[in-house]
């Protein structure tokens, strides 16, 4: 069984959708915690809504490159846009940040909310 954490943002209807998302999350997987949330500005452009974050334990059998493909498929089902502004407005960002207790996004060390949310799934990480 992998432990995984998932980050989740959105900007574009964030609490519905990080919601749907949590839902969806937890028909592929069994989510074992969830972080708390955080409102964060955009990176990209200033002229779009604010982020809402979280980041969620899970266990699964999948292997990383099928549960990163899931993850894009349920973005696509929420309606992501893949074109356009690398950090544009967002119904959905699902990404694997850490796998099996190593960090596999480098985000985690650059945005501060990612940390966090990191550390209070897996405090031993240590970052």
């Amino acid at each position: 069984m992998n432990r995984v954490i998932i980050g989740i943002g959105s900007n574009i209807d964030p609490d519905r959708n990080v919601d749907e998302a949590l839902r969806r999350i937890g028909q592929g997987c069994h989510i074992v915690k969830q972080s708390g949330f955080a409102q964060t500005r955009p990176i990209g452009p200033q002229d779009q809504g604010d982020f809402l974050n979280s980041a969620v334990l899970v266990e699964t059998e999948m292997t990383q490159e099928g549960l990163r493909d899931w993850l894009k498929a349920v973005e696509d089902q929420m309606g992501r846009t893949r074109t356009g502004e690398k950090f544009g407005p967002r119904t959905i960002d699902l990404d694997i940040v850490v796998w099996n207790g190593r960090v596999v996004d480098e985000d985690v060390r650059r945005r501060d909310f990612l940390a966090r949310s990191v550390l209070e799934l897996c405090p031993e990480l240590g970052l």
